[in-house]
């Protein structure tokens, strides 16, 4: 029988021949599984390779603070993104035994071109995916509104981007009102996908009672490095499948991300975002405008070309009836003079024959004047449809500064403000004005 060993002994002699068998160091592909960092500035990790359903192998590893600092730096300045669990790595690493803590690895140095090449793997697998499930571009089918005044935003209260969307929108130099709904979501980190995903199906549900226009995602204020949820494939296609168009403003300008490609209208910034819905709501003003003063033009032509088919059509009566009382009247001398022994009997017959043109006239005045009656109730019937008191009944108002649209007058404080809507005129004192130019 050989003679026993204690076990630290034995941890000794593990120890000695790792260190003497072993090369100072190896390039290690492995999935991050857990990452955590120390008070005192190390990394401390589980490495694992995995299948999809289960894990093949495991270890614990760390960085040193000093090494960890350098790693993390140059890792995200070439990648994007900071390391995290999830990530898969090519690490250098050296094999360590402690006689207590047992067999782990230390990290030496991180290759980031791997991980970058990974990434874009990845992506390119879930776009390709999403391409033959045909998601990329069912959501830019639906045709944006050119007036979209309810409008579902997803984004995080305390975003940046959040706060300078908000403020374009409810403060714009025109005065549209547009109104909005924040369905809060988490923007960043591993819950992030997951949190907007079940925000996008918030909407959905909320859609249903009382229909949005559009559904805007945006993003602003926060670190470059933490996009990779917009790559999320269930985030991809949650987008893809809503039953609203999309317009993103994610707020990064290096590159384009998944939810940016599947989404209907992609914008670079929030403000973007808000720039863009008025800019629509700006070109339906104008638009309104110019069919008001064509309205007024086609309803001046008519009335003009009315009266003077009126007046055309008076003088002709007048001259008509004028033509056959004369005619009547030679008549009746003629026969006078020619038959006096007829005469009554003539002249009964002639005033029978004015009386039955005199009745004949009459229904053709009343037909015809009728029929001008028509003519005129269809065309007051037009200009009521083409009324502007009808946009106002639609929930759209018109303000104004002394007599000019506000947007081409230059406000002053003091100045009084009218606006006008479909029951009510108000005045208001500008008592404070500010440019958000």
């Amino acid at each position: 029988m050989q003679n026993p060993l204690s076990l630290l002994a034995l941890n000794q002699l593990v120890q000695h021949a790792l260190d003497t068998q072993l090369s100072p160091s190896y390039w290690v592909i492995a999935e991050i599984g857990e990452l955590r960092d120390s008070p005192r500035g190390h990394a401390y990790l589980e490495l694992v390779e995995k299948t999809d359903r289960q894990i093949l192998a495991k270890i614990r590893a760390n960085i040193w603070s000093y090494t960890y600092r350098g790693i993390s730096s140059r890792f995200s300045s070439i990648t994007g993104q900071s390391l995290k669990a999830g990530m898969k790595v090519l690490a250098q690493v050296s094999v360590q035994f402690h006689e207590i803590y047992g067999l782990s690895l230390n990290i030496k140095d991180i290759d980031p071109n791997f991980t970058l090449g990974e990434k874009a793997r990845k992506r390119q697998e879930t776009i390709d995916l999403l391409t033959k499930e045909g998601l990329i571009n069912l959501n830019k089918q639906f045709i944006l509104p050119q007036v979209p005044q309810r409008i579902a935003v997803i984004s995080s209260a305390n975003a940046a981007g959040f706060g300078d969307f908000i403020n374009q929108v409810d403060h714009n130099r025109e005065g549209f009102k547009v109104h909005w709904k924040l369905y809060q979501a988490t923007l960043q980190g591993d819950q992030a996908a997951a949190s907007m995903t079940m925000a996008i199906e918030q909407v959905e549900i909320a859609h249903q009672n009382q229909p949005f226009d559009l559904l805007v995602i945006i993003r602003g204020g926060g670190a470059q490095l933490d996009l990779d949820c917009f790559d999320d494939y269930g985030l991809a296609k949650a987008i893809a499948n809503t039953t609203l168009p999309v317009v993103t403003g994610i707020g990064h300008e290096r590159d384009e991300s998944i939810a940016d490609i599947v989404a209907h209208t992609k914008m670079k910034t929030p403000t973007a975002v808000a720039e863009f819905i008025l800019g629509g709501l700006r070109e339906f003003e104008d638009l309104l405008e110019k069919q008001i003063k064509q309205l007024e033009k086609i309803t001046a032509y008519h009335l003009q070309k009315e009266d003077r088919r009126m007046a055309h059509t008076s003088i002709l009566l007048k001259s008509l009836l004028q033509n056959h009382a004369n005619r009547g009247h030679e008549n009746i001398g003629l026969l006078q003079y020619r038959v006096n022994s007829l005469a009554q009997q003539t002249l009964k017959l002639r005033f029978h024959h004015l009386e039955s043109l005199e009745e004949g006239f009459k229904k053709e005045v009343r037909n015809l004047l009728q029929q001008e009656k028509s003519n005129l109730d269809i065309l007051g019937k037009n200009i009521q449809n083409l009324d502007p008191a009808t946009f106002f009944r639609k929930g759209y108002t018109k303000t104004e500064i002394n007599g000019l649209p506000i947007n081409k007058a230059s406000p002053q404080k003091g100045d009084t403000v009218t606006t006008y809507s479909a029951k009510t005129i108000l005045k208001s004192t500008i008592d404070n004005v500010k440019s958000h130019e």
